[in-house]
């Protein structure tokens, strides 16, 4: 079974509740339920949900060790953690891929907004699309895109 590691930082526990007009209605359990739905047989969805900056790195690191791709909303240390961008360039040497997912489109917020210090050593960017930012990136990951 391939594994693939989904991982939220800071605040994105409040999803449901924390601004709806931005960041939608869904929860993170509704967000489980629609990867695991749309993950073709034989691969596993890891969410998980980390308000502290360490653990996120921590989870870097256990993905770099056991090679499995990861889907990373950094949420707010997506602008500032250079913690979490090294982390992520140890991704780089044995090949796993790590695909920055945004649900709101960051470049037509706030100007703080629009800077990302992890996008130079991700694999790819996908903003704005709200939970489909995170399905684009699963069908990026697994070539599929059907049910």
């Amino acid at each position: 079974m391939t594994r693939i590691l989904v991982l939220n930082g800071p605040n994105l526990n409040r999803l449901g509740s924390r601004q709806p007009e931005v960041y939608g209605s869904g929860t993170l359990d509704d967000l489980k339920r629609i990867l695991q739905e749309d993950a073709p047989e034989g691969v596993e969805i890891d969410l998980r949900q980390s308000n502290y900056e360490g653990q996120l790195v921590e989870w870097i690191h256990e993905a770099a060790d056991a090679g499995t791709p990861v889907i990373l909303n950094a949420g707010a240390l997506t602008h500032y953690s250079y913690a979490l961008r090294d982390a992520i360039a140890l991704l780089h040497e044995p090949g796993v891929p790590l695909i920055e997912v945004h649900i709101s489109n960051v470049h037509a917020r706030e100007e703080f907004r629009h800077t990302s210090v992890i996008s130079a050593v991700s694999t790819g960017v996908i903003a704005g699309f709200g939970f489909d930012s995170y399905r684009l990136a699963l069908v990026q990951l697994t070539g599929f895109s059907g049910r």
